[in-house]
């Protein structure tokens, strides 16, 4: 989940490239077989970015059983000192939550989700005094219900947002820049679900959804995927100050900015 309450991400948790990411989950945005090594460099520029913003990152070791451990972001779902542990929403990554749920359980309360009920952090946005939870071929409703329980439990709002088959998460067409401020993909989020959210949107065109995935941090400050134009623009246009990483090795696999981190504070 991309979210601090507050956007200071002060801690995050990642995990190295697998040495079998060949083997990795792809169906949305690959057009090639991922390359380990090359992604183990984009990933290094990743945590290079997260740094310079200032968080503290912990690198925990990669798990060559699971080709797609390095998206921690599904692993985990942080609601105010509590950490959710789901159950994955796809059984090949079953077991990639326990070194994170470790990691993160010397600090914060562990919750684990019960049986029959499925969820990747992927499908989970903070927004300001809610959670967005995705509806997904990753997420069903039990999990997502599970979850929305301990977010009322803290007093936080839930809305529910149906997920096409055009696509894998929420964060995958989604994000929040800044307070009050989402960017979704057209051709997979519609006006009717997204516009009574918030008035200030940035409709990222279908040919760049990829884009609409992004980090926002305080002060208007904002890592994106580099070589997505308009979006980079209109970002630019809202005052943003922004750092671009290149993601093309990661997203090989259907992995975003967010996918590949746990901010923990």
């Amino acid at each position: 989940m991309p979210g601090a309450y507050d956007r200071s991400r002060q801690g995050a948790v990642v995990r190295e490239i697998s040495a079998n990411f060949d083997e990795a989950l792809s169906k949305f945005f690959g057009t090639q077989t991922p390359n380990p090594v090359a992604a183990q460099g984009a990933h290094d520029a990743y945590v290079a970015a997260l740094r310079a913003h200032g968080t503290e990152v912990t690198i925990l070791p990669s798990l060559d059983e699971h080709p797609d451990c390095c998206f921690v972001e599904d692993t985990a779902v942080m609601i105010d000192g509590k950490v959710i542990v789901p159950n994955m929403g796809h059984p090949s990554r079953e077991g990639e939550q326990v070194d994170v749920a470790n990691h993160l359980g010397q600090t914060a309360e562990i919750v684990q989700m019960p049986a029959g009920a499925t969820l990747d952090g992927g499908d989970v946005i903070f927004f300001d005094d809610r959670y967005l939870v995705g509806l997904s071929t990753r997420t069903n409703l039990a999990g997502a219900e599970f979850l929305a329980e301990h977010v009322r439990a803290d007093d936080f709002e839930v809305e529910f947002i149906d997920i096409p088959s055009s696509t894998l998460h929420l964060t995958t067409v989604c994000s929040s820049p800044r307070e009050g401020m989402l960017l979704a993909a057209e051709g997979h989020l519609t006006p009717s679900q997204i516009e009574p959210l918030t008035e200030d949107v940035i409709w990222v065109p279908n040919e760049e959804t990829y884009a609409a995935n992004t980090i926002g941090y305080r002060g208007d400050r904002v890592i994106i995927a580099d070589g997505f134009s308009f979006t980079r623009q209109a970002l630019l246009d809202e005052g943003f100050r922004l750092t671009s990483v290149d993601m093309n090795e990661i997203m090989q696999a259907d992995g975003s900015l967010t996918c590949l981190s746990v901010f923990s504070a």
